[in-house]
């Protein structure tokens, strides 16, 4: 961490209290207010993979819809059991609260989310990027599935995960505020 993010002093945030100074995922107003349920799909959020990569894949497992939603594409469409469309905030919130799980990459908001909401969780960290590579590691400690970049036969990791249930309780309270108030308090001068 000194090369990677040198400071003074640190607060950190992470999917577990590795530390004293790390706390865990600061969860949006508007994501812990939504009504969570299952309605039986799998919500798909890959920005730096094609759309055009993901549905014939995900068209392999033809008893599960996906939602998808897709940088890559302008104009949504179905596919089979896929159904694509661009990028909306407030389109993928609601299928997030309402889906099986959360097919995602490695960032840090997605998961945490979606482990917040106690959804499925199954995640496909891009190559090269050590932030995603850090958060789909400590993912793996936990017991969840991940698909490395080194992986080039993602079904069969698909598959157990959408036929296996996942086993995983995360609690991420709302101390948003006072994390905050102590930081300042300890740091302002």
């Amino acid at each position: 961490m000194k090369y990677y993010a040198p400071a003074s002093h640190y607060v950190g945030f992470h999917f577990d209290r590795y530390d004293d100074f790390i706390y865990t995922p600061v969860i949006r107003a508007e994501i812990r207010n939504m009504i969570v349920s299952s309605l039986g799909h799998y919500t798909v959020y890959l920005p730096a993979i094609d759309d055009k990569f993901l549905v014939p894949i995900l068209k392999q497992i033809p008893d599960t819809r996906w939602e998808v939603f897709s940088k890559h594409t302008k104009i949504a469409y179905t596919d089979g059991n896929v159904a694509v469309q661009p990028v909306n905030n407030e389109l993928f919130n609601k299928s997030l609260a309402s889906c099986e799980g959360l097919f995602t990459g490695g960032g840090f908001e997605g998961p945490a989310e979606a482990l917040y909401m106690g959804k499925k969780l199954l995640v496909a960290p891009m190559k090269f990027q050590y932030e995603q590579q850090c958060n789909a590691f400590a993912l793996k400690q936990f017991g969840l599935p991940v698909i490395w970049g080194s992986n080039k036969n993602w079904l069969p990791i698909i598959k157990n995960w959408v036929n296996n249930p996942q086993e995983h309780q995360f609690y991420f309270p709302d101390e948003t505020a006072a994390v905050i108030d102590k930081v300042v308090k300890q740091f302002a001068r």
